[in-house]
């Protein structure tokens, strides 16, 4: 059972997404990829997971670092689920690139090579965005690509963090 909840934001109207064990979805409006992998098997329903979710993002947009991350349960492949462990250790106002990510990953399994453009691919599917901050991917020529979201909306989050990481 998906529990649904949706949030206004400054960018966009957000649809949150959970289940029993973790927060499962976060999605904007219109996004790309918008809802993938919520069950047939869903309602409109409040449940801490989601509140947990609406008090971070109510600190977020407020211009600070939450400080803690919901728990969460994405339904993503087991590489997709280690790009997104790689993402959660990126600190508040900082950014990589894919690159950086993918050597990561490739130095923890040598056995396996993991390209920057694989590891582009599972961050355009992240399912959680902004919690599982994929908006602070960059190329490795330091311009910004790609967001499901859309780019406005990475340089938004991206700003907004580093205006406010600033002010420390």
């Amino acid at each position: 059972m998906n529990y649904l909840r949706d949030y206004d934001s400054v960018i966009g109207k957000i649809l949150l997404a959970c289940d029993d064990e973790g927060l499962t979805g976060l999605w904007f409006e219109n996004q790309k990829y918008y809802g993938r992998g919520l069950s047939d098997q869903r309602i409109y329903q409040s449940h801490p997971f989601l509140d947990e979710a609406v008090s971070w993002l109510d600190l977020y947009f407020s211009g600070r670092d939450p400080g803690f991350t919901p728990p969460l349960n994405p339904s993503v492949s087991p590489f997709q689920k280690e790009v997104l462990r790689e993402l959660l250790k990126i600190p508040y106002g900082k950014t990589v690139n894919y690159g950086d990510i993918a050597r990561e990953i490739s130095a923890a399994h040598p056995e396996k090579r993991t390209s920057a453009r694989a590891v582009g691919n599972a961050v355009g599917r992240n399912p959680v965005s902004i919690i599982i901050p994929c908006h602070r991917v960059i190329g490795a020529d330091g311009k910004l690509t790609g967001y499901a979201g859309g780019l406005q909306r990475k340089t938004f989050l991206l700003d907004l963090e580093q205006k406010n990481r600033q002010n420390f």
